[in-house]
């Protein structure tokens, strides 16, 4: 206990206010996002160091090793890495995969919350990726280099150049003419080939994946990253030319001795038999054959998903580039929180884009809505007739194609007897859904329901982005007072910016009124940024000895920053616990 004790205050501090907080909020809400991490570290340096020391001390390697110093060892270590990321990184992108693994998996919400950081993960694994085709590329680049000055060093460098592929001599240097050139000489090797291809697709969908080709030019975006096809090929093809060999008869010749005495060849033992070689072999195809056939099938249920038809109900026309799209289709299930990719064949067959459901499980269909402000989005719009007066009919509708739903952090709200829904902007979307099926369910009296209280933050960035929102959180601000359950939600609305001197005076004037001049709710805006400290402060004190799910949509900056707070105020004296949950797809 003493020991226990003891380590507890060394993990705790002394926060602004004073009080004791301690480090494990930091620790429940990053536990296993930490642990993968570590896990995972370890084992891309384990491949690398691992490898290089075998390539760089094993004897069936000292010939070609005394060829290209150390750039056998630099070539191949960041290669055995690479196969282990590039198998990684095409699991982190089978949605359904994970989908199910969330739906099916009896684990901790801790867990459960390291499948939200797919997309997170997804990055870590392309910059390893990035860094190690870098030293890969640059060793060969040596190695090239190295093989045909080999030729000319005269001694045990020429006498391995010279050896030929005839009777029972095999080469080892896979450049047979002396005075050949780098570039050229690359591109006569396979492995140079598909080298150049597996780069150039890595190029493009790196350069493609910054934040502002994905959020201003999705479409650059989303082509670019189709190149990981070319780039798979090239990782399998890559060694079929076995180019890279190793010394097979080493038991009959022995490189330490025959190396260093060139007069012992051929006519002392252990030099009796000239070295032969062979090559190393294909061995990616091992590393990523399962995750393409995984994601083979993933691709397959996206296809047959594609051609199941979706009837649109309804297509209303929202205020701020806006519009609702409700849809109905056989079989389709959802929770709350959870998003779909929508395809609309008529802009393009290839292109899939993300959208958050903002429809509750108990109605009858599901609906998005969609803020236009892509050239997919615009161009969607433009077919549904939202440059008229008047929207096209339901039966002009262009055909939709719909794959999901998949969950998200937000799935997991139902799962706290407190929550704090955080939205940002058009962040706002996941908890359309998700207040809608709480209130549902709490107006039921669902015996079921673990939520007995709810926070909601709404952060708007000017007075356009109330419009299409604040109609359902009147409705549920009505059926509350109705109720009696005013107090069961507890929503507030801040207004950071987009308001001038003459609005300033027209609130001011109409500060006394029952309803709030913009939302038409009885809860008033407020302006400016919150002051979360003060806000996660209130909700520990109201709410001692409880897990608080915090569940946040919105920019990265904010995120961390709610992050911090969660951490923070997460309580060793009131028992009070915030776990932090970002809303990510």
């Amino acid at each position: 206990m003493v020991l226990t004790a003891a380590i507890l205050n060394e993990f705790c501090c002394i926060n602004q206010h004073g009080r004791r907080v301690i480090l494990l909020g930091m620790i429940e809400n990053l536990q296993y996002s930490i642990l993968f991490k570590i896990i995972w570290m370890a084992i891309n340096i384990y491949l690398f160091v691992d490898t290089y020391y075998k390539l760089s001390t094993t004897k069936e390697n000292v010939y070609l090793n005394k060829l290209v110093k150390f750039g056998l060892a630099l070539a191949r270590a960041p290669a055995a890495v690479l196969n282990f990321n590039c198998m990684l990184i095409l699991l982190t992108m089978c949605r359904n995969l994970l989908s199910f693994i969330r739906g099916t998996c009896k684990c901790s919400r801790s867990f459960l919350r390291l499948l939200d950081k797919n997309v997170t993960f997804h990055k870590y694994i392309a910059y390893m990726i990035c860094l190690q085709t870098v030293i890969h590329c640059v060793a060969h680049i040596f190695n090239v280099e190295f093989l045909i000055l080999a030729w000319n060093k005269g001694g045990i460098y020429s006498k391995l150049s010279q050896l030929e592929d005839i009777g029972n001599e095999t080469y080892i240097n896979p450049i047979r003419d002396p005075n050949a050139d780098p570039i050229a000489v690359l591109f006569t090797l396979a492995s140079g080939v598909t080298g150049a291809v597996i780069t150039l697709a890595l190029i493009l969908m790196i350069s493609s994946s910054t934040e502002l080709i994905r959020r201003s030019y999705f479409e650059v975006f989303w082509y670019n990253h189709h190149c990981f096809v070319l780039f798979y090929i090239g990782l399998v093809l890559h060694g079929v030319q076995g180019v890279i060999r190793y010394q097979s008869n080493v038991d009959k010749h022995d490189p330490d001795i025959c190396g260093k005495n060139l007069t012992l060849w051929y006519r002392q033992e252990p030099c009796l038999e000239p070295p032969k070689f062979v090559t190393f072999g294909m061995n990616t195809w091992r590393w990523v054959i399962g995750p393409m056939f995984l994601y083979l099938i993933e691709r397959s249920i996206r296809f047959y998903r594609s051609k199941q038809p979706i009837r649109v109900m309804e297509v209303v026309k929202h205020p701020s580039n806006v519009i609702e799209i409700k849809m109905q289709k056989k079989g389709f299930t959802q929770e709350a929180g959870q998003y779909i990719f929508l395809q609309c064949p008529a802009i393009s067959r290839l292109e899939w884009h993300p959208f958050t459901l903002t429809s509750a499980p108990e109605e009858d269909s599901f609906s998005v809505h969609i803020r236009l402000v892509g050239d997919w989005t615009n161009a969607l719009a433009k077919l549904c007739g939202y440059e008229g007066k008047e929207l096209r009919h339901v039966r002009e509708m262009p055909r939709l194609a719909l794959d999901g739903p998949f969950g998200t952090a937000s799935t997991d709200v139902f799962k706290y007897s407190v929550c704090m829904l955080i939205g940002a902007g058009i962040g706002v979307t996941p908890f359309a859904s998700v207040l809608k099926s709480i209130w549902y369910r709490h107006n039921k009296e669902d015996p079921d329901l673990f939520v007995k209280k709810v926070y909601f933050f709404w952060i708007c960035p000017d007075t356009n982005a109330f419009e299409w929102f604040t109609d359902l959180l009147k409705s549920l601000e009505d059926q509350m007072n109705e109720c009696n359950n005013a107090d069961f939600l507890e929503y507030n609305i801040f207004l950071t910016r987009g308001w001038g001197p003459n609005m300033a005076r027209d609130l001011y004037l109409r500060e006394d009124e029952a309803v709030d001049p913009i939302t038409h709710l009885k809860q008033k805006t407020r302006y400016g940024r919150p002051e979360w400290n003060k806000i996660f402060e209130g909700v520990a004190n109201k709410h001692p000895k409880t897990n608080v799910g915090v569940f946040f949509c919105g920019p990265a900056g904010l995120s961390h920053t709610l992050h911090k707070m969660a951490n923070s105020h997460s309580d060793i004296t009131s028992g009070v616990k915030f776990l932090y949950n970002k809303e990510n797809f």
